[in-house]
C-alpha cells in the first residue's frame, strides 16, 4: 500500500510541471489523496491549502514578474509532499482512527445516561470522582448490586453491542 501511496503523490508532484497547470484543481486533488493517506485532519492538508496565488496590484508590480510567485507556490507544493513522500518511506502508512468512531468514554457515558436516573448517574459519578484508587473498583461494584443486575447487565449489553456497531 505504501508503495501506491507513493504513486499517487509522485503524480501530484508532475502535474506540478504540466503546461496547462491550475493551482486551485491541483489543491483540490491533492487534497484528496493526502486525505486518503494521512487523514482529513491531516496538518499536511492544511499546508496545501495555505498555498495561495497573490493577485494583489503589489505582487503584480514585482520586478520579478507574476511567474516566479508562481513558482513559489508550485515549489512549495513540490517541498510539502516530497516530505510527504519521505514519511511514508521511513514510517510507513499512518494508522488511521475512523471518523465514526465514537470514543468509549462516550458510549460508556451513553449507556449510563439510557439507564440510570438523574439521582443515580449523578451518585455513581461522585463516587467514581471522589473515591481512592484502591476503592473504585469495589465502590462501583456496590453501587451496581444496589441498581440491580438486571440495570446493570442493559448498561453492559448496550456498551458491548456499541463497541460493534463503531468498529
Amino acid at each position: 500500500m505504501k508503495e501506491k501511496y507513493i504513486t499517487l503523490l509522485q503524480k501530484q508532484i508532475e502535474k506540478l510541471d504540466s503546461k496547462d497547470f491550475d493551482l486551485d484543481s491541483w489543491k483540490d486533488s491533492t487534497t484528496l489523496v493526502l486525505d486518503r493517506i494521512f487523514g482529513p485532519d491531516s496538518e499536511k492538508i492544511k499546508k496545501i491549502n495555505e498555498i495561495h496565488y497573490d493577485l494583489s496590484s503589489w505582487s503584480l508590480r514585482d520586478t520579478l514578474g507574476t511567474s516566479a510567485h508562481f513558482d513559489a507556490c508550485k515549489k512549495k507544493g513540490r517541498e510539502i509532499l516530497e516530505v510527504c513522500i519521505t514519511e511514508l518511506e521511513t514510517i510507513g502508512v499512518p494508522e488511521k482512527v475512523e471518523e465514526n468512531k465514537k470514543p468509549a468514554t462516550d458510549i460508556i457515558q451513553a449507556a449510563l445516561e439510557d439507564e440510570l436516573k438523574i439521582s443515580q448517574y449523578k451518585e455513581l459519578e461522585k463516587l467514581i470522582k471522589e473515591s481512592s484508587r484502591e476503592t473504585v473498583e469495589q465502590n462501583i461494584f456496590n453501587f451496581l448490586g444496589k441498581i440491580g443486575s438486571e440495570n446493570a447487565m442493559t448498561i453492559l449489553s448496550k456498551i458491548l453491542s456499541s463497541f460493534r456497531e463503531t468498529g
